[in-house]
């Protein structure tokens, strides 16, 4: 660790118990507001690039004719209105998404919409994809040039309007028209069906609804490579038929996976579970059935769909767990709130050691690791 990000983790450390007494919406919030000012200052970026942005090529990977820097992305849920695509580059992401943005705007669910639980390591999500609607954000994103990897995560509108399966696969193919027709230079999508914070009872899991919903996008054909969001509540044979389903179709890869459901969940502290009767939960909850199941995929289709990891990624160790799983990318969200805005640039700095330590010159020579013979 460098002692710029050592300096940075304890400040953090002294910020931190502050920030924790104020509601979490505001903090986001707060943040938002400071980080589109930070993009808008060349000063600023160049300042957080010299401190956190470092070359790694050990790290370097093209994945799905993509050229990723390095692996470490900023997962779907925290930028939903694209406040943060010119600056996350200069703080050490190797990518990033933006949403999950859906065809019609969306104000949240009610309040809290986030909550902290310190001892689970855990943040309590119940967004139900808060947005500004598709039109609104390809607008805002179509003059950038982004200087790393940008995914758009689309996902049905948070609407009991849409009653239908029909209606709500129909709301999402419009979603991705509009991004299609917007001249915005993204990378990639990712297909959002696994959040469990939506109203209704509409779902894409039973194979016949997944099956249904991509071949209507394949229809679109979309020329981006799209990855998919997968739940981490279902049964191993459950997402085997999924990963079945969606190896028919047109899609790059799976991310592994959403918020964790089961309030039974052994990292989930009872007595801060309790404050909260809603929503679902991210962090080190989500972690071992993260890898759980980014160990199933790539046994399963590792040879043909891209794995994304995401859940519970609080150290170069964690990430590195998740690679050795058979993810190629991971992504993250509560270690940041958790650990400091330096840890991107502390994962970076430590998995080229983690990997010689294995013997392995290339990141990609890690990657399922766990998996093959010594």
């Amino acid at each position: 660790m460098s002692i710029y990000t050592r300096g940075i983790r304890a400040s953090y450390k002294i910020i931190k118990p502050i920030l924790f007494k104020i509601e979490p919406e505001t903090v986001h919030n707060r943040l938002m507001s400071t980080a589109d000012y930070m993009a808008r200052s060349a000063n600023i970026k160049h300042l957080l690039s010299s401190i956190l942005k470092k070359p790694y090529p050990i790290l370097r990977q093209k994945i799905a004719a993509i050229e990723f820097k390095n692996p470490v992305g900023l997962a779907a849920g925290f930028d939903y209105d694209a406040r943060l695509t010119e600056l996350l580059d200069s703080v050490g992401f190797g990518f990033q998404t933006i949403g999950t943005i859906t065809n019609n705007p969306y104000e949240g669910n009610p309040r809290p919409m986030l909550g902290r639980l310190p001892k689970s390591r855990s943040l309590m999500v119940n967004k139900g994809f808060k947005n500004k609607g598709a039109a609104a954000i390809s607008r805002k994103i179509a003059p950038i040039h982004f200087t790393i990897p940008l995914g758009v995560s689309i996902g049905s509108t948070n609407s009991l309007n849409l009653k239908t399966q029909a209606e709500s696969i129909a709301d999402i193919c419009a979603a991705f028209k509009i991004f299609e027709a917007s001249g915005a230079r993204h990378t990639h999508y990712e297909l959002n069906i696994s959040c469990p914070n939506l109203k209704g009872t509409i779902t894409f899991y039973p194979p016949k609804n997944l099956d249904e919903l991509l071949s209507a996008i394949d229809a679109l054909k979309i020329s981006r490579p799209i990855f998919i969001k997968m739940p981490i509540e279902k049964s191993a044979n459950e997402v085997v038929q999924m990963l079945d389903t969606i190896l028919k179709h047109k899609i790059a890869g799976i991310i592994i996976g959403n918020l964790q459901k089961d309030r039974a969940n052994s990292a989930l502290q009872t007595d801060e579970l309790n404050k909260f009767p809603t929503g679902n939960f991210s962090g080190k909850p989500t972690f071992a059935a993260s890898n759980e199941f980014i160990s199933l995929a790539y046994k399963h289709a590792g040879d043909r769909l891209v794995i994304i990891g995401c859940g519970g990624v609080f150290s170069a160790e964690d990430a590195y767990e998740k690679i050795k799983c058979g993810a190629s990318l991971v992504q993250l969200i509560t270690g940041l709130i958790f650990e400091g805005p330096q840890l991107v640039a502390e994962i970076n700095q430590k998995l080229p050691t983690l990997l010689q330590a294995d013997s392995f010159t290339h990141i990609s020579q890690a990657i399922g690791s766990n998996h093959r013979p010594t």
